[in-house]
């Protein structure tokens, strides 16, 4: 089935701006003329491609031919660059999944070194990333699987370590006997949201296995942070967010020498890989910079 390229447009403007009004204004067009090219590509498809409301959404089927038409974009604005045409060129957009602690640490300096594309993020657990990938709804993800997705490539980037913080009146209260099982096991932890088994990944590894302390929740890597230097609870954070803090005393590592690291990769759609080279480049770069180097280099 082929597409009018200007339904597409339409489309992907209102999923990403939420309104026919945003949309029209963005294409230079009138809010009727989207809605006619709307209305048209879903009588083409035989299914509803927008959730009418405030803001519109997108159906299963639209956000899939949305990606389909950020995926053409790229691959036609790769082609106008290699040949040199003079055609338009306006950033191409990609819908990226990557982690929180990543976002936070290293991934902003590929984003600004991949020039000529918007990025579109997906933020999501590194173990759960590429779920993201099999449902084909980004091109691209960072993640903790270095068993390469069907049809995708899969480059290592390095080690995200973590370190086991606490604030020094947290561990003085909690632990004045000592970082014991039944200690732990009543210390208020910090989880980032329920897919996030760091802080029992440690547990398991380090103390004992199969400990359930209380927690709170907190999804955000500069919250979970403050909060720890708060007293909220302990945690395990990015060595490179909490070594300021640690080097100033406003956090204590828990258990020295027990850390945990993180495998990082880039795993990215074998049909956009040419696309997406520049980005891929950009992203290897900054992770070589950012993360400590995976194992064999």
């Amino acid at each position: 089935m082929r597409f009018d390229p200007h339904h597409l447009s339409a489309l992907s403007a209102v999923l990403h701006l939420g309104s026919f009004d945003g949309a029209a204004a963005a294409l230079g067009v009138t809010p009727s003329a989207v809605s006619q090219r709307i209305k048209a590509l879903e009588d083409r498809v035989g299914t509803p491609l927008v959730n009418r409301g405030s803001p519109c959404t997108g159906t299963e089927a639209g956000l899939r031919i949305a990606k389909h038409a950020e995926d053409v974009a790229l691959l036609e604005r790769r082609l106008s660059r290699a040949l040199s045409l003079n055609g338009d060129l306006r950033p191409a957009r990609l819908k990226v999944a990557v982690n929180a602690d990543s976002l936070a640490t290293w991934f902003i300096e590929a984003m600004v070194a991949a020039d000529g594309v918007l990025f579109d993020l997906v933020i999501d657990d590194q173990d759960h990333s590429t779920e993201w990938l099999r449902s084909g709804a980004v091109s691209a993800a960072v993640t903790a699987e270095a068993r390469a997705v069907s049809g995708c490539d899969v480059h290592a980037l390095g080690k995200l370590d973590y370190v086991a913080t606490a604030s020094p009146a947290f561990v003085a209260r909690w632990f004045e006997g000592g970082l014991t099982a039944e200690a732990l096991a009543r210390a208020p932890c910090m989880i980032f949201n329920a897919k996030d088994r760091l802080q029992h990944r440690w547990l398991d590894r380090f103390v004992a296995p199969g400990l359930a302390p209380p927690a709170h929740y907190l999804s955000s890597t500069q919250a979970f942070l403050d909060a720890a230097v708060a007293g909220l609870g302990w945690g395990l954070n990015p060595d490179v967010l909490a070594r300021p803090r640690l080097a100033r005393g406003d956090l204590v590592e828990m258990a020295p020498g027990c850390r945990l690291d993180t495998p990082l990769y880039w795993q990215v759609s074998r049909i956009m890989a040419p696309a997406l080279r520049e980005v891929t480049r950009a992203v290897r770069q900054a992770a070589a910079a950012g993360l400590v180097p995976p194992d064999g280099s």
